[in-house]
């Protein structure tokens, strides 16, 4: 029997492209894993109603983890005329299967390495090695929200501003929630020898939200006398970023928040092509690029599955498989390195699975 049992999960679109791509990679490391292929996406949606079938979250609880490709989302009115006929009008309702898996499966740290490997001509600057932890499980994400303002809601106070065509949604933060995030922040800097930690918040405007995300970060902080501790509003660290990255090491943040620095730190290593990312609970994990589906490149061979191939690489990490993981790192930074084999975002015309074989080549 084999040691892992893992749920490919290809999605949409690209989903299966870069899918198979790391596939050949995962063969080729010589893992020793089982790979059972699970239903996600917007096909089901269509088809079923559910983009995240019961099915597949029933397969989740029986295998290790899950390798995760894309997924296509689209406004709710436009998902309810895409249902099949005899399901529309049921009173089915679009949400996010990724958003839905992270928080049944309590999946609250969403890991997000971004690093600037030699020889990237889409590097920012060269150097950069950053890791983002985003809260994932509540802040603006929580799903609760109103088409218009309930009438109960104005006995609020200041409600009474709003017209009653607003909509509106709800934003929770949990002291519990922000302080095992920030705790994960601090464990994963002091394992891995990182110097600071950094908390990314909105707390003069956002009083009460923030104020309890940033009150856990302190105290969080004061157990780590060690490691160097600093804060930053939204829109200055977006700013302080494309100065000097080289002032940042680990950030840590809420979900939408992390959701948008997460992306810009992508973009100043090479794009979402590398963005690869880890959704973390206390028993299970889901890893995934941080890519969309990208439906006019689906099937032509053309993407970049780098993101996909990093995201396996966290994976094996997860797993307790750390020399693999670091041969998979290495193969792909060879491969970056050299140049000789670039997808169309980094200047070439190699196709999707000569990148993953090339990358295979070098394991």
């Amino acid at each position: 029997m084999a040691k892992y049992r893992i749920a490919l999960m290809p999605g949409d679109g690209i989903g299966n492209d870069v899918m198979d791509a790391a596939q050949i990679v995962l063969d080729k490391i010589g893992l020793d894993a089982d790979y059972i292929h699970a239903d996600i996406g917007w096909d089901f949606w269509c088809a079923e109603g559910d983009p995240l079938p019961q099915r597949t979250l029933d397969l989740m609880k029986e295998t290790d983890c899950s390798l995760f490709g894309a997924i296509t989302s689209k406004g709710k009115d436009v998902a309810d005329k895409e249902l099949a006929p005899e399901l529309q009008g049921k009173g089915y309702s679009y949400r996010s299967p990724i958003v839905r898996m992270r928080q049944l499966l309590d999946l609250y740290i969403c890991l997000r390495p971004c690093k600037a490997y030699p020889g990237n001509a889409l590097n920012y600057k060269d150097g950069i090695d950053l890791v983002v932890f985003r809260e994932n499980t509540e802040g603006m994400y929580v799903g609760v929200e109103y088409a218009q303002v309930p009438e109960a809601f104005y006995a609020v106070a200041g409600m009474e501003k709003l017209p009653r065509d607003a909509a509106i949604s709800f934003r929770a933060i949990t002291p519990g929630g922000s302080e095992r995030i920030v705790r994960a922040a601090f464990d994963y800097a002091r394992q891995h020898n990182r110097k600071k930690v950094t908390a990314v918040h909105k707390a003069n405007v956002l009083r009460q939200t923030d104020a309890v995300f940033m009150e856990a970060a302190r105290k969080v902080a004061a157990e780590f006398p060690d490691i160097d501790f600093d804060n930053a509003n939204i829109d200055a660290m977006g700013m302080w970023l494309l100065k000097n990255p080289f002032n940042y090491d680990v950030i840590v943040t809420t979900n939408l928040f992390g959701d948008i620095i997460s992306d810009l730190c992508a973009q100043m290593v090479g794009g979402l092509g590398f963005g690869c990312s880890g959704n973390i609970g206390k028993d299970y994990a889901v890893f995934e690029p941080t890519h969309g589906s990208a439906p006019k490149y689906a099937g032509q061979n053309k993407v970049n599955p780098i993101a996909t191939i990093l995201a396996a690489k966290m994976m094996l990490d997860w797993l307790g498989e750390g020399e693999k993981a670091t041969q998979v790192e290495g193969a792909v930074a060879a491969v970056i390195a050299e140049g000789k084999v670039r997808t169309y975002d980094m200047g070439g015309d190699s196709g999707t699975l000569e990148m993953a074989r090339a990358i295979a080549a070098k394991l």
